[in-house]
C-alpha cells in the first residue's frame, strides 16, 4: 500500500501529525508512507524513520513570485515528484484549500482514496470548500485534539480503531559530542520559549523573571531562544532581569529542535517548539494563556504539565508548583 500525507505546515501541527504515521505503520506494516511537507520543516520530518519519502513544497516562498521562470519550474518538479507514485490513500489533515488542492495533483492507484477532513474542530482555519477534491470526507468532533484528529482521520479511512498513547516516533540525528553546537551547555539547562506570533498569548516578562528567580535557586542555567528581531528584544531584556539567563544566538529548526531536546526543563507558550519538547516527552511545562488548552495540550506523558486556559493564565504559583513536581 502507497500513502501520501499532505500536512504542509505549521511547526506544531507538522509534529502532531507523526503519531497518525506510527498508527499506520503499527496496522500496515508494508505500507509505503510519503509526506509532503514545506520545505523548511523537511528535517522535522526527516526525524521520523516509518517515513519513506519526503516531498518538499515552497508554498509560502512561490507565492511571492510565482509567475517567474524559476518559480514555474519548481512547481513543476514537485509536480514530477508527486506523480512518482500511485498512491492508494491521500491524507489531506490540513484541511485547506490549498492542501487539497496539491492532494488532487497526487496520482491515485485504482480505487484510489483522497481523505480529508469533514468538518472544522473549534476554532481552527478549515475552509468547507476543500472537500470538492476528497472521494471521502472524515468527521471529526467539534473538540477533537490536534493528534487525535489526525489518528481518526487516517483510522477511519483504513479501518482500525485509535489505540493506545500518541507514539511520535521522532528520532534527532547522532551527534557527537566534538559536533555539538557552541551554544549548547555541558550542564543541565532550562529553556524558556517565552516568544509567539501572536501577543496575547505570551507570558508576562514579570513572571518569566520569577521563575528564573525559582530555577537559579536549583542551580538552573536558563536559555532564552529566540526567532525574530522584537523576540531577541524581549529575550536580552528579561536575561537583563535574570541571574542565570543566556541569550542563544539566532539557530535554525534542527538546532532549536536539538535545544529542546537536550533540555532538563522546558518552559513554554503555546508555540511549535514547546511542543516538540512535549513530543520528546521532555519535562515540560505548557502555558495557555490566549489559547484553548484541549486543542493541542501534551497529554502522553506524566512529564507533562499543562497549565492556564482560554483567558486564564497560569499563575507564578501553579508554574513553580509545577517545577516542584517535575524535578522532584
Amino acid at each position: 500500500m502507497n500513502i501520501l500525507i499532505v500536512r504542509v505546515s505549521s511547526l506544531g501541527d507538522v509534529v502532531h501529525n507523526m503519531p497518525m504515521v506510527s498508527d499506520i505503520r503499527r496496522h500496515y506494516p508494508d505500507a509505503n508512507i510519503d509526506w509532503v511537507v514545506e520545505e523548511g520543516y523537511v528535517g522535522l520530518v526527516r526525524m521520523n524513520p516509518d517515513v519513506r519519502r519526503i516531498i518538499p513544497i515552497a508554498l509560502r516562498r512561490w507565492r511571492k513570485s510565482l509567475f517567474s521562470a524559476a518559480t514555474r519550474a519548481e512547481i513543476s518538479h514537485f509536480r514530477q515528484q508527486l506523480k512518482l507514485d500511485a498512491y492508494d490513500v491521500v491524507f489531506d489533515t490540513q484541511g485547506l484549500l490549498k492542501t487539497s488542492a496539491v492532494m488532487r495533483m497526487a496520482r491515485l492507484a485504482p480505487n484510489g482514496q483522497r481523505v480529508g477532513l469533514a468538518n472544522a474542530t473549534e476554532g481552527s482555519g478549515y475552509e468547507p470548500l476543500s472537500r470538492i477534491f476528497h472521494t471521502r470526507s472524515v468527521e471529526v468532533g467539534l473538540h477533537t485534539h490536534a493528534v487525535l484528529r489526525a489518528r481518526e482521520v487516517a483510522a477511519k479511512a483504513l479501518g482500525y480503531s485509535v489505540e493506545g498513547i500518541a507514539d511520535f516516533n521522532m528520532h534527532p540525528p547522532a551527534m557527537a559530542p566534538a559536533d555539538n553546537p557552541a551554544w549548547l551547555p555541558d550542564a543541565p539547562y532550562a529553556v524558556f520559549f517565552h516568544g509567539t506570533a501572536r501577543a496575547a498569548k505570551q507570558w508576562p516578562n514579570s513572571s518569566w523573571i520569577s521563575i528564573a528567580a525559582v530555577l537559579a535557586e536549583r542551580g538552573l542555567l536558563v536559555l532564552l531562544p529566540w526567532g525574530s528581531d522584537a523576540e531577541k528584544a524581549n529575550a536580552e531584556q528579561l536575561a537583563s532581569q535574570m541571574s542565570n539567563a543566556r541569550v542563544l544566538p539566532k539557530l535554525p529548526l534542527m538546532e532549536a529542535v536539538l535545544l529542546a531536546q537536550r533540555a532538563a526543563l522546558v518552559i513554554g507558550v503555546d508555540t511549535g517548539l514547546t511542543h516538540i519538547a512535549a513530543a520528546f516527552k521532555r519535562p515540560t511545562i505548557e502555558l495557555y494563556c490566549d489559547s484553548p488548552r484541549w486543542k493541542t495540550e501534551g497529554n502522553w506523558s506524566p512529564q507533562i504539565v499543562n497549565l492556564g486556559e482560554l483567558g486564564a493564565p497560569p499563575s507564578v504559583e501553579q508554574v513553580a508548583q509545577a517545577i516542584g513536581q517535575l524535578t522532584a
